[in-house]
Parts: C-alpha cells; sequence; structure tokens
C-alpha cells in the first residue's frame, strides 16, 4: 500500500514537473524578443566602468535582478488574482518610463548641455559614478523584469496557481542567469582578446593572435552598437507595451502593419509593427521628457 501511494506520489511529481517543462519552453519562447532588449540595455547600462570593475559591477546588477524579481513574481501572481485589472496600467507607466529614458538618452547626446551639470558630473568620484549605473541598471531591468513575468503569467493564465507559481519561477531564474552571463561575457570581450593575443605571443600561434586581434577590434564597435541598440530598444519595448495597452493603437497598428504587407509582402509584416512601436516610443518619450522639464521650469525654480 506504502509502495503503491509512494509510485502515484512519483507519477503526480513527474506529470507537473513535465507540465512545468512544457509551459516554460512556451513561455520562453514568448519572451525571447524582450529578452534580447534586456541584454542590449543591460550591457549598454554597465558601459563606462573601469575594466577591473566590470564584472563586480554585472553581479551587482544581476543580484538586484533577482531580488526584483523575487519582487515581482509574487506581485504578479497576487495581482493577477486579486486586482487583475491594474496589470495593464503598471505596463504602461513602465513603458512610459523606459520612453522617457531613451528620450533623455537622445536630448542628452544630441542637445547642448548645461556646463555646470557637466562639471558638477565629472567631479563624481567613481564609486558614486558605479553606484549610479548599478541602480540605473536595476531600475531598467525592473521594468523589463515586471513585462516578462506578465507576458509568462499570460501563457500560463490558464493553470492552476501553484504551477503559474513554478513556471514564473523557473522563467525569472533562467532569463537572469541568461541575460547576465551574456552580458559578464560581451564585457569581457576586449579582456579575451588581450589575453589571447599574449598568449599568441609565447606559443607563436598564429590562430590566436589573429582571434585576439579581432576581439579586440570588435569589442569597442559591439559595445558602441549595444548602446545604440539599447536606447532602440528602450523606444520599441516602450511603444509595445502602450500599443497593446491601448486598445485603439493596436487597432492602428495592425491597419499599419496589414498596410506594409500589401506593400512589400513579410518584409511589411515584420518591420511595419516594429517602425510603429518604435515611432510611438519616442513620441511618448519626446512628450513626457518636454512635460518634466516643464514642471522643473514651473516648480522647481
Amino acid at each position: 500500500m506504502a509502495g503503491t501511494n509512494l509510485l502515484t506520489l512519483l507519477d503526480d511529481i513527474t506529470v507537473l514537473l513535465d507540465d512545468i517543462a512544457t509551459m516554460s519552453k512556451v513561455a520562453t519562447k514568448k519572451t525571447a524578443g524582450v529578452l534580447g532588449d534586456d541584454l542590449a540595455l543591460n550591457a549598454q547600462q554597465v558601459t563606462g566602468v573601469a575594466a577591473e570593475r566590470e564584472l563586480p559591477v554585472v553581479w551587482a546588477v544581476a543580484k538586484g535582478s533577482f531580488l526584483n524579481k523575487a519582487i515581482l513574481v509574487p506581485a504578479a501572481l497576487l495581482i493577477s488574482v486579486w486586482l487583475p485589472w491594474l496589470i495593464t496600467p503598471l505596463l504602461m507607466l513602465g513603458g512610459l518610463f523606459l520612453c522617457f529614458e531613451g528620450a533623455e538618452k537622445v536630448f542628452a547626446k544630441f542637445l547642448p548641455h548645461d556646463d555646470k551639470s557637466e562639471s558638477e558630473g565629472e567631479k563624481l568620484d567613481l564609486v558614486e559614478y558605479e553606484k549610479q549605473k548599478v541602480k540605473g541598471a536595476i531600475r531598467t531591468d525592473f521594468i523589463l523584469s515586471a513585462e516578462i513575468i506578465v507576458i509568462t503569467l499570460g501563457t500560463v493564465a490558464a493553470a492552476t496557481l501553484i504551477n503559474q507559481a513554478l513556471v514564473l519561477c523557473v522563467i525569472a531564474i533562467i532569463m537572469t542567469i541568461g541575460v547576465y552571463g551574456l552580458v559578464a561575457g560581451i564585457v569581457k570581450l576586449d579582456d579575451a582578446g588581450l589575453y589571447l593575443l599574449n598568449q599568441s605571443k609565447l606559443s607563436a600561434n598564429k590562430f590566436k593572435e589573429i582571434l585576439g586581434k579581432g576581439l579586440l577590434a570588435a569589442a569597442p564597435r559591439l559595445m558602441q552598437f549595444l548602446a545604440f541598440a539599447g536606447t532602440v530598444a528602450m523606444f520599441l519595448v516602450g511603444g509595445g507595451i502602450l500599443v497593446h495597452g491601448i486598445k485603439a493603437l493596436h487597432h492602428i497598428q495592425i491597419a499599419v502593419t496589414n498596410y506594409g504587407q500589401t506593400i512589400v509582402g513579410t518584409t511589411g509584416e515584420v518591420l511595419a509593427p516594429l517602425i510603429f512601436d518604435g515611432l510611438l516610443g519616442v513620441i511618448a518619450g519626446l512628450v513626457v521628457v518636454l512635460g518634466h522639464l516643464a514642471y522643473l521650469k514651473i516648480f522647481k525654480k
């Protein structure tokens, strides 16, 4: 009797694990796009840090990301049970914040700066600069993690509460390890290139020399690309959240996508919604930035 009960329990556990694995696979596919944006944004956020502090900074942000998800997973489950209508407004606020951050970066790059603020920024010691980088990266991660959690929750909405909780935990762990493992690898590419170059001098290995030089040449270009891609991702993700949160915008996006498909076929079907999300993100970001500047001029004199 006891043996039969044990076998039944093991069978139930196997079925549960199989269900979790299947749902986690589906959720991973649906959140893959956000994962790419998350990678670009976080790699961009840790640029500019001293080489010897890159890995400690990535680790600090990764710990912050785990903490974000430790807050978001139970919060998402509670909200889905008690206040399901609140998920979309909260996500939209996060999307607006991403658009705002992206627009701020554009303003900072192309518009004149206040010399006083620049000189003050230069006076920041390295420890404070590093803290600001970590805080900014964790803040951005919180919004992207929230979107990943909500998308995952939508994927497993029909499952039991325990299955939802387990799938959310699996996705949270996999995504965090995957993103920050890749970020750590990206920011240390130049060190890997230098190591291979030094090894090639000792062993006279031509392949190591070519590979080392290639990594050293590629690393700064990759970081420049990620800085650009990270800003673009802010607009795409932020605009996408707004589109899916406002039905009128979603209908317009569908119309634009259909029009793009009639002109250039599959290419238009793929690019049209991305362009629509990006432009909407830029417009929303500029509106929020201008509103913020107006607020500062009126109330912070």
